[in-house]
């Protein structure tokens, strides 16, 4: 049974365990539930996830299992891409029954994967952990399991991102709206433009001695540079303005589309 090398959560899988939490009854110290997603190459993609209401007590933890299952067959005809692929709890422990919860999910699907996340906010910040369960003992021997760390990481689908960076916004502005496509590429280029300036002041301070060198620094700029293709400031701007006519053209034709659906709709009410 192959191991999982790493796991990609997406920023949806996150509000919705917090919102599980929030939700949660007032005699339960932690929530859980059932991690979806999918299994591709040794990581572990998870797109969505489900709360599952249990208890537990001092040797034994009830489970509302039916419920669970109900809850995946009743995804799985939204999304039919999505299978079980572990369960997630809130806090930043595994607990003793842990093990137990984890021997069910086992049966659901191989190698489950097991994500906590410490909605109590212990140290400032909102904790993201990932394990799986690996066999231990001695041959012919008392054997058992524990719970083994594997990297985890946040990613997303471009929609996902654009929607995180707007509640970042509205961290320092309440009244922050989505941007249309020019004035967020012209937000992410003066983002990109600043970057490139501090880049460039790092390297000049290198180079006139003000700080150090930094060797894995160095090696990634140099990686950096090496990706781009070797263009003359002419092909370049050639292809910026490509692209933003590309650009601006679909945008005209889905604001034409917009507009022809609009007066089609007020043509038909007027008829009737």
């Amino acid at each position: 049974m192959a191991l999982h090398h790493n796991v990609k959560v997406h920023p949806v899988v996150l509000f919705q365990i917090v919102d599980s939490y929030e939700r949660r009854s007032q005699d339960a110290y932690r929530v859980i539930g059932t991690l979806l997603g999918n299994v591709d190459k040794g990581y572990v993609e998870i797109t969505n996830c489900f709360c599952v209401p249990h208890k537990e007590y001092q040797e034994k933890v009830e489970a509302e299992l039916n419920f669970a299952r109900e809850m995946f067959e009743l995804n799985k005809k939204v999304n039919p891409n999505e299978n079980v692929v572990g369960w997630w709890a809130t806090g930043s422990e595994v607990t003793s029954h842990s093990a137990l919860i984890h021997d069910y999910y086992a049966r659901e699907c191989s190698n489950p994967v097991h994500l906590t996340l410490d909605t109590n906010l212990n140290g400032g910040k909102m904790t993201m952990k990932a394990y799986v369960c690996v066999p231990i003992g001695t041959p012919k021997g008392t054997s058992g399991s524990m719970f083994s760390p594997i990297p985890v990481e946040v990613t997303g689908y471009d929609p996902e991102l654009l929607a995180v960076k707007l509640c970042r916004k509205t961290l320092h502005d309440p009244t922050a709206t989505m941007l249309d496509d020019l004035a967020q590429v012209n937000e992410s280029t003066k983002k990109l433009s600043d970057m490139i300036d501090i880049v460039l002041n790092h390297v000049e301070s290198v180079l006139n001695g003000s700080i150090n060198a930094d060797n894995s620094l160095g090696r990634s700029l140099l990686d950096m540079v090496q990706s781009v293709p070797k263009l003359n400031s002419d092909d370049l701007e050639e292809m910026l303005n490509s692209n933003m006519k590309d650009l601006l053209m679909v945008m005209f034709l889905a604001q034409l589309t917009k507009t022809q659906l609009q007066l089609n709709e007020k043509l038909t009410y007027a008829t009737f």
